[in-house]
C-alpha cells in the first residue's frame, strides 16, 4: 500500500505543476512578470509534493522508474487540463504519441 503513495503524490504534484507551467495561458493580458511570480508560487506546492513522492518512491522504485512514472502521470494530467481548462482538443496524433510514451514506461518497468 505504501508503494501507492508516490503515485498519488506525483499525481497531485503534477496538477500543481501543470497549472504553474500552462495555467497562465488563459491570462495573456497579464504582465509576464506577474505570471512568472504566480507560476513560482504554484510550483512551490508542486515541490512540496514531488520531493516526498520521490523520497518515498525510491524505497520501491528505481530513479528511472520514478521518472518514467512521473512523465506518464504528467501526460495524463496534461491531457485532462488541456481539454477542461484550456478548451483544446486532443487529436489522434497526440494520443498516439502519448501511447508511445506509455510503451516506453512499460519498458522502464520491465525486469
Amino acid at each position: 500500500m505504501k508503494a501507492l503513495y508516490p503515485v498519488l503524490l506525483l499525481t497531485a504534484s503534477n496538477v500543481f505543476m501543470t497549472f504553474a507551467w500552462y495555467g497562465h495561458l488563459k491570462f495573456k493580458s497579464a504582465p509576464l512578470w506577474t505570471v512568472i511570480l504566480a507560476s513560482w508560487g504554484i510550483a512551490f506546492f508542486e515541490y512540496c509534493l514531488q520531493v516526498p513522492a520521490n523520497r518515498i518512491g525510491h524505497e520501491f522504485f528505481s530513479a528511472a522508474q520514478l521518472k518514467g512514472m512521473q512523465e506518464i502521470i504528467t501526460l495524463g494530467v496534461f491531457a485532462v487540463f488541456s481539454v477542461l481548462y484550456l478548451g483544446e482538443e486532443i487529436k489522434w496524433n497526440h494520443v498516439a504519441g502519448f501511447v508511445l510514451l506509455v510503451c516506453a514506461g512499460f519498458l522502464i518497468f520491465k525486469k
